[in-house]
């Protein structure tokens, strides 16, 4: 199979869907694989680098995209790159389409089929391409929330640690998943005082456990929202329905009674963002102010640090990928987990919260594929 990488082209987006050791293993396995020049420049990564571990490098995308069997991407397909896309191929990659009806349609028009890094499972019923990326923002969440506070970003002038006999930050994490564990922890680090807010009364348990009273947990209710974004210097949005829309709970009317140059750090804006009052920016722009209260909300946190976000990413979704390489659509009828990855299937919506997010027909991958 040829498989495909072009350069991202979102705004601010530098990592790249192959690094060359991750080439050398599709190589390895008898796949031609052809990359974008220019692609891996954002992580430092030469032409040369992939030419030596066996790729062959294409003067642009529109020739990765005419070619190849098999599109590996990091981000969501740009209108010109879905345009691109055909019957047929296979584009692997963060989707993220609930709140993105314009995508959806161009994948559905494009009749091609698109697997989801964010939904593929495994047996233990965690999410693990999606996880890597979700401990980079947790811990990006606390650095951009921090960097907000200051009083030239806007914020409070708060360090986050404070200083003897002056208070720490106040920090609220909203979600104690994998994206609320990371962030709980660098504001830990940096001597905040962390509050987690959690559904869940096993999870509450583990954090509890976890973090030895270094975090304080509590259930979340609209209550418990209410009192804790009322005293919060920095409030870390960190929810997750995977697939779906976030669900909105920090509402316009909470922000009228936060302290005014406060942060609020939206890591959910992929999934349209679980702020009223959210709307994505990027690493350019990234914050606004609305009744006083700073919001990040940028949509490729893990953008800024590619290096590491590459790798990372890269050591979670080579063994799928190389699956949907040696096998292809039978990779999907044979397993189960990553069957769930499966989204877009020539013109139908497979995911179920996708197509109800979007109010358009479902149609069980399963079914799809047979």
């Amino acid at each position: 199979m040829q498989v495909g990488v072009p350069k991202e082209i979102k705004n601010s987006e530098f990592r790249v869907g192959l690094v060359p050791g991750s080439v050398r293993e599709y190589v390895a396995n008898g796949h031609d694989v052809l990359v974008e020049t220019g692609a891996g420049a954002g992580i430092k990564v030469s032409d040369s680098d992939y030419k030596a571990v066996g790729a062959k490098i294409a003067p642009d995308a529109k020739t990765v995209f005419a070619t190849s069997n098999m599109i590996v991407k990091v981000k969501e397909p740009q209108p010109v790159e879905w345009a691109q896309l055909r019957e047929g191929q296979i584009l692997y990659t963060y989707l993220h389409l609930a709140p993105d009806a314009d995508q959806a349609r161009g994948l559905i028009e494009s009749g091609v089929t698109a697997v989801a890094y964010e939904t593929v499972t495994d047996a233990f019923g965690g999410l693990p391409l999606l996880a890597p990326m979700s401990e980079v923002a947790g811990r990006l969440s606390v650095q951009a929330g921090a960097y907000a506070l200051t009083a030239h970003q806007g914020g409070r002038g708060l360090l986050m640690g404070g200083v003897p006999g002056v208070l720490p930050a106040k920090v609220v994490v909203i979600g104690g998943g994998v994206v609320g564990t990371h962030a709980a922890r660098m504001a830990v680090g940096l001597g905040a005082d962390v509050t987690i807010l959690e559904r869940s009364h096993r999870r509450l348990t583990e954090l509890d456990d976890l973090f030895e009273g270094r975090a304080k947990t509590r259930y979340s209710t609209f209550e418990a929202l209410e009192e804790e974004t009322k005293g919060a210097d920095v409030v870390v949005g960190a929810v997750l329905i995977p697939g779906a829309s976030a669900p909105k709970l920090v509402t316009r009317e909470m922000l009228k009674s936060m302290k005014e140059g406060a942060v609020l750090v939206d890591v959910a804006i992929d999934q349209g963002g679980c702020f009223e009052t959210s709307k994505a920016t990027t690493h350019e722009d990234p914050t606004y102010v609305v009744d006083g209260v700073l919001h990040y909300c940028v949509a490729n946190m893990p953008g800024a640090v590619p290096l590491t976000s590459s790798h990372a990413l890269n050591n979670a979704t080579l063994q799928y990928g190389l699956r949907l390489a040696n096998k292809g659509l039978d990779a999907m009828r044979d397993d189960p987990h990553l069957r769930n990855g499966l989204n877009i299937h020539r013109g139908m919506v497979t995911y179920k919260a996708v197509a109800e997010a979007l109010n358009v027909p479902f149609t069980a991958a399963a079914d799809a594929l047979a």
